[in-house]
């Protein structure tokens, strides 16, 4: 995988030095590649989810945030702290594949609908829930992080 994005790297980088790009196309098309990968993976996450666990709660949801918000601490920690990674991958992996892979405003939403429908326990716990555990998540993903 990193020889293939070093790869494409190289080659949007060598388009953008003889002007065949303009220069904030390098930034909109790795957001866009992470983005896709983002998009599908939420989508095959909570489907999975949803065959897995049901859907009287939104599990799929739940299991995004949380491992978004590891796969985020865990990254940013590693590529900013410990590795010092290329800019240009913060921007394919946290603003690109991640802003879309989490699902933030769908929890929200999931989590106000859940409580308008008098289920306010499992609202309640989705809502109070993801915040504490993503929290934790992130917690975690730094600590691995700073392990390694």
């Amino acid at each position: 995988m990193k020889n293939r994005l070093d790869g494409f790297l190289y080659f949007i980088s060598s388009r953008l030095r003889k002007g065949i790009l303009p220069k904030n196309m390098e930034t909109f098309l790795l957001i866009s590649i992470g983005a896709i990968l983002g998009a599908n993976l939420r989508y095959w996450v909570g489907g999975w989810a949803a065959g897995r666990f049901g859907t009287s709660f939104p599990y799929g949801n739940l299991i995004i945030n949380l491992t978004g918000s590891f796969i985020l601490g865990l990254f940013m920690t590693l590529s900013v702290d410990r590795f010092l990674f290329d800019p240009r991958w913060r921007i394919l992996v946290a603003i690109g594949f991640l802003g879309s892979y989490t699902t933030f405003s769908s929890y929200t939403f999931e989590s106000m609908s859940l409580i308008l429908d008098n289920q306010w326990l499992p609202g309640l716990a989705n809502l109070f829930g993801g915040a504490f555990l993503g929290g934790l998540a992130v917690f975690f993903g730094i600590l691995l992080a700073r392990a390694i």
